[in-house]
Order: structure tokens, then sequence, then C-alpha cells
């Protein structure tokens, strides 16, 4: 395979959003940091009232890779085996074969999460966590790349198993699309008429094109200055009053290559403060565990968060960050 040259990387991620955006209008920043999310090979948890285009959303990005698209409508009643597949006994052949579920995909839309029973949760949890499945106590790989986009409805909670923060913590960013601005809403009404535009994008790049951006976004540098001000933020959320749990390690990690990626697509093969500030509260916000006075207060995770990075000294940039 051919290696793509910096310039190629950045082309090929322009290419991505604008065709994405061609389904998702006026979404821009949105798109971007799903797609931070992908490249740091990461999953996502997209939190949003239904109607706004969370899966058309994931539905173009795989389209627009030419991965493979697998979704999974979560219901009470779905078991771990609906999520995994499961091996079933051919008598033709006097041997079980395993029939695959669709978590066997490139990408995966996992559909109103939170209304199935945790122990299926957790069957899709084990796989994003560790690139693999057991099934009849055979392990399986999952497809590389594998990328879940994950949906909850925040309104209706009534027959929903909410998500404890250990398994929110499998999730590398938690987004939002949000409703979109008058002039967006009457774009979409031109587009949507008559047609479905996501059937009518094409691919932008190859799978193994996407394997080697994400391969890219891990060589990107990070210096020992941005090292410290990543710990500092976290170890901040650690001792904040109205923090009760803080950022584990893991979201330590996540931030790294969050903000790796988040370079990449700012066109540098390096970081700097900037990156680390833009992503961190979508990284940070979903993995803190708030103390019943900020809850009582109506505080926000992101809104601490925001106000974290706020205090924390800023980087002097040098030629350290650039290597």
């Amino acid at each position: 395979m051919k290696e793509l040259k910096s310039d190629e990387h950045f082309q090929l991620i322009e290419e991505m959003i604008d065709n994405i955006e061609k389904v998702v209008i006026g979404k821009r920043e949105t798109i971007k940091l799903t797609i931070m999310a992908l490249l740091a090979g990461g999953h996502v948890l997209l939190e949003d009232i239904p109607g706004v285009g969370k899966t058309m959303l994931v539905r173009a990005i795989a389209k627009s890779v030419g991965a493979e698209f697998k979704r999974i409508q979560f219901t009470p009643d779905l078991l771990p085996s609906d999520v995994t597949g499961l091996s079933i006994y051919n008598q033709k052949e006097s041997q079980f074969e395993f029939r695959p579920g669709p978590l066997m995909g490139n990408i995966v839309l996992a559909d109103e999460i939170n209304r199935t029973s945790p122990k299926t949760q957790s069957a899709l949890l084990e796989g994003m966590a560790e690139g693999r499945i057991t099934v009849d106590g055979e392990t399986r790989n999952l497809p590389d790349p594998f990328f879940v986009l994950a949906t909850q409805n925040p309104i209706e909670y009534e027959g929903t198993y909410t998500l404890p923060e250990a398994q929110l913590d499998r999730f590398l960013m938690k987004l939002s699309i949000g409703y979109p601005s008058p002039e967006d809403e009457l774009e979409i009404l031109s587009r949507m008429i008559g047609k479905e535009p996501v059937n009518e994008i094409e691919a932008v790049m190859t799978i193994n094109q996407l394997r080697e951006l994400i391969q890219h976004v891990e060589t990107i540098y990070v210096s020992e200055s941005i090292k410290r001000y990543i710990v500092s933020i976290v170890t901040a959320t650690r001792n904040h009053p109205l923090i009760r749990l803080g950022i584990s390690p893991r979201g330590t990690l996540g931030i790294l290559k969050a903000a790796q990626a988040c370079a990449l697509l700012e066109q540098r093969d390096f970081i700097v403060p900037d990156d680390v500030k833009k992503i961190a509260p979508y990284v940070m916000g979903h993995r803190m565990v708030l103390s019943p006075e900020a809850t009582y207060s109506q505080t926000r995770a992101e809104d601490i968060t925001r106000e974290i990075i706020e205090k924390i000294n800023i980087p002097v940039i040098s030629k350290e960050f650039v290597k």
C-alpha cells in the first residue's frame, strides 16, 4: 500500500468532512469532533433528541470511507447474542458454525443504547474496550478499524437503563447535534424533497486509507509541556469540591489521543494547548461524577471543565512543541 504524504492526509480529511456535510447540514463542528474520535481510535456517545440527524451522521461517515455499516436497534428484550452473534449447529457439517452479529462491522450504530439491559450493554462495551468479543468461550477479533456511535435520548427515561460510570468511560467523547438554524433547516427541506441524500454520496477514501490515517494520528508529536498540561487538568478534577469522582487515567489518555486527532485536522503534526482546550470538555464531561451540591445547583460537568481549564496555566509555545 502506498504511503500517503501529510498534505494528502489533510486533503482526504477535508473531503470527508465536506462529503458528510452534504447530508448533515450546518453541523460542521460536530462532524469534525466525530471524525476526531474515529481517527483517535475511540467511540462516541451521541445524546440528543430524536430526529436531528444522528443516524444520518454515522451512515454518512460509513459511506464516505467505504466501510461496512451495521445498525443495532437496542430494545429491552435484546440479548447479548443478538449483538455479538452466536454459534449454530450445522447438521450437514456435523459441527457448530459462528453466525456473526451486527457488532462485526467497521462502523456500528448502537441506537438508543440505554433502552436495553445492562447485560446486553456489556456485550457491546466489551468489544469497544478490547476490540474483540468472546462467544461460547472462543475469542474473535472485531474488524479493523472498528468505530461505535451510540445514541441515547436525554428526554425519555421511562423504561431505560442508565449507563454506569464505568461504561461511560469507554466512550472517548460525548457529543450533541442540536437543532439546526432556520437557514440550515430551509436547506434541509430543499435537499430532502423526493430523495435520500445519504444514498447519493460516494466514498472519498478507502478503508485502507482510513486505517493509515488512524495510524498517522499516533505519530503526532506530544511535547512534555503538553503532557504536564493535560495531567494538571485531570488532577484538578480529582481535587475539585463539586466533583465526587474525577477523571481516570483512561480519560487522561483519551484527552491525549483526541488532541492528536485535533492537531491532524488542523493540519499540524504536533499538539498545541488550544487542541487540548478544544476537545477536553467533550472527553471529560461524561467521565466525572458530580457532588450532590453540584447536582442540586444544576451545575453541568462541561461548565466545571471549562472553569478548570481557564484556571490552569497554559504552557508557553516554544520550539519544544514542534519537536
